[in-house]
C-alpha cells in the first residue's frame, strides 16, 4: 500500500531506497517506487515483517507481543492455569500425509491416526490438533480470570521424513530433502499446518537437530535439496540447497501464518569450542530472515544423566557453565539480530530423589535467580518441559516451577533487553 499526505499529495518513502535500519522517512512525488510501498502490521506483532526484538539497539524490544521475558512450557492444563504462564509448547512430529486427500477431507479416518493432523481422532476434521490447541490456550485463565496464552509449535517432521527415506535420523533427513517426491509431501504438510495456524499469534520452532546435521556436511549452500521442484508455488525462486530450504520454510511461515513468529533452531553441537562456526553457518542459512532463534539447554534432567546406567555424565550447572551458555546465546542473538528463546528446559530441582519423574536438576532455580543475566543475553522466553518420558515434569516437581513463576510475575517480571 501507499501512504499519501492528504494536504501535500506527496507519498511517504524511504530516502534513497535504503534497506538498513534507521533510514530516513521522507515525502516525495508519488512515483509508485518500491521505496514508497508499505505494509501495516499490528503493534507488537511478532510475525511476518515485524521485528520481535532487536538485540543491540534500535527498535522497541518485544517478542510475541510482550516486552518482558515470557515464561511457559509443556504441561497439563491444570498446571498451565496454576501460575501466570505465557506460552505452551507442543510437538508436530509425524510423517507427512500420504495424499492431498487428507487435507480436504471433512473428517479424519481411523487409519489416519499416525498423522499429526488426525491425532485428535476420527470424529474431528484434519488439522484439529492445531486449531483445538490454539483455541484452548486462548481461553486460559489464572486465579479465575482470563489470561490468554500463546502456542509455540516445535515443527519436527524431517526426522520422520528421514525414516521415509530409509535411513532414519540424520543421514536420512539430508537424503530426504534431495528427493522431490518426499520433499513435496513434506512441504505440502507444512503448508497445511501453517494454514491451520492461520491468523493466530503463535510461534514455530523449525526442526531441532536437523540444521546440525546440515552443518556437519559443510557449507549449507552446498547441501542439495530439491526446493524449487518440490514447491514451485511458494519457493520456486529459492536455491536448491539446505539454505534454500531454510528460506522456504521461513517465507512460507510468513505467508500462510502472518501473525506467527518463525524461529530457527540452534543446532550447534560445537558451540563450546567454536561458536564462530555457528555464527557463520546460521548466516549462510539466512537466520536473519527468521523472527527468533531457539536453543535447548539439555534434553534431560542432570540427575538422569548422572546415573551410571545413563552414562554418569555431569550436566549440572555451575555459574561458570551458565555464564558460558548465556554468552553463546548473546553471541548468536547479536550476530543474527534476533532474540533467543530457551526451549525444553529441564524441570528437575535439587529436592527430587533421582527416580522416574523425580530427577534432580538446577536450571529452573538458577534461571529464575539470575533473570537479569538471562535478559542481558537477549533471551526472550524460558520454556520448560521434559525431553523424555522419565524426566521431571511440572506435575512431579513438587510445585517448584509453578511457585517460581508466580514469584517472578508478582515481582514484576523481567524486561527484554
Amino acid at each position: 500500500m501507499r501512504l499519501v499526505n492528504r494536504f501535500s499529495g506527496m507519498a511517504v518513502g524511504v530516502r534513497d531506497a535504503a534497506k538498513a535500519d534507521g533510514g530516513d522517512v521522507v515525502q516525495n512525488r508519488d512515483r509508485g517506487g518500491a521505496e514508497q510501498q508499505w505494509k501495516l502490521v499490528p503493534a507488537g506483532s511478532a510475525g511476518g515483517t515485524g521485528t520481535p526484538t532487536a538485540p543491540g539497539g534500535g527498535s522497541a524490544k518485544r517478542f510475541m507481543g510482550s516486552d518482558k521475558v515470557l515464561i511457559g512450557g509443556s504441561m497439563s492444563d491444570a498446571s498451565a492455569t496454576a501460575a501466570p504462564f505465557d506460552v505452551r509448547y507442543a510437538y508436530v512430529h509425524s510423517r507427512p500425509a500420504p495424499s492431498s486427500d487428507y487435507y480436504t477431507a471433512a473428517r479424519c479416518q481411523d487409519g489416519w491416526s499416525s498423522w499429526w493432523g488426525c491425532w485428535n481422532g476420527s470424529t474431528t476434521a484434519p488439522g484439529t490438533y492445531v486449531t483445538w490447541r490454539d483455541s484452548e490456550v486462548a481461553k486460559a485463565t489464572y486465579k479465575g480470570r482470563p489470561r490468554p496464552q500463546k502456542m509455540l509449535w516445535t515443527w519436527y517432521s524431517l526426522r520422520d521424513l528421514g525414516d521415509a527415506a530409509g535411513q532414519g535420523d540424520g543421514p536420512g533427513e539430508v537424503r530426504a530433502i534431495d528427493r522431490v517426491d518426499l520433499l513435496t509431501r513434506y512441504l505440502d504438510d507444512y503448508r497445511f499446518f501453517l494454514q491451520k495456524i492461520g491468523t493466530s499469534h503463535d510461534a514455530i520452532d523449525l526442526e531441532p537437530d536437523f540444521w546440525g546435521y546440515v552443518r556437519s556436511l559443510g557449507d549449507p549452500h552446498k547441501v542439495p535439496a530439491q526446493v524449487s521442484g518440490a514447491n514451485p508455488k511458494d519457493c520456486g525462486s529459492q536455491e536448491n540447497s539446505a539454505a534454500g530450504l531454510a528460506q522456504c520454510l521461513i517465507s512460507m511461515g510468513h505467508k500462510y501464518a502472518p501473525n506467527t513468529a518463525v524461529g530457527m533452531h540452534l543446532s550447534c553441537f560445537d558451540w563450546e569450542t567454536n561458536p564462530q562456526a555457528c555464527v557463520k553457518d546460521y548466516a549462510s542459512l539466512g537466520a536473519r530472515n527468521a523472527d527468533f532463534l531457539v536453543s535447548d539447554v539439555s534434553d534431560r534432567d542432570a540427575g538422569w544423566y548422572a546415573q551410571p546406567a545413563h552414562g554418569g555424565s555431569d550436566h549440572f550447572w555451575t555459574d561458570r557453565k551458565a555464564a558460558a551458555a548465556l554468552r553463546f546465546y548473546r553471541t548468536m542473538a547479536e550476530s543474527v539480530g534476533k532474540p533467543v528463546v530457551l526451549w525444553q528446559i529441564p524441570v528437575g530441582n535439587m529436592a527430587q530423589n533421582n527416580t522416574r519423574n523425580h530427577y534432580k536438576d538446577d536450571k529452573v532455580d538458577w534461571l529464575f535467580a539470575h533473570m537479569n543475566q538471562v535478559a542481558d543475553a537477549h533471551v526472550a522466553g524460558l520454556f520448560f518441559g521434559p525431553g523424555q518420558e522419565e524426566q521431571t515434569t511440572a506435575e512431579s516437581d513438587g510445585g517448584n516451577l509453578i511457585n517460581k513463576t508466580i514469584a517472578h510475575h508478582n515481582a514484576g517480571g523481567t524486561a527484554l533487553k
